[in-house]
């Protein structure tokens, strides 16, 4: 977590050195960002991870779903996840000050949300 008074591009080396979930070295990692991850320390900070950059600028995949219909977008996913995210106003605003308690909310919320999703798809 990083404060909001920071912007993201500043903070992403660290975010990325941070990561707790191990990821898998025989799959490639794809890592998608918007226009604001377009500057050349970000890219590099990014392929000297082992990610592969998908730096959209705007309306790129707008164009891109218009000459190819099969085309999805990728950073959409994010967008909907924070959405959903956002529904939980104690989330919203953040009220808590430990991080240990607002963490603890996420993972509560993600699994409601993942709850919601399967009912959903199985019910």
């Amino acid at each position: 977590m990083t404060g909001a008074n920071r912007h993201d591009v500043s903070q992403l080396e660290l975010v990325l050195d941070e990561i707790i979930i191990e990821r898998p070295d025989d799959i490639e990692q794809n890592l998608c960002a918007d226009k604001g991850y377009s500057g050349q320390p970000a890219f590099d900070a990014m392929v000297n991870r082992k990610y592969i950059p998908h730096v959209k600028q705007r309306g790129e995949e707008i164009q891109e779903k218009k000459t190819n219909p099969g085309y999805r977008a990728r950073r959409w996913v994010v967008e909907v996840s924070h959405s959903w995210f956002n529904r939980f106003r104690k989330l919203l605003v953040r009220y808590e000050k430990l991080a240990d308690t607002y963490m603890a909310l996420l993972q509560m919320a993600a699994a409601i949300i993942a709850f919601r999703k399967a009912g959903v798809i199985y019910g």
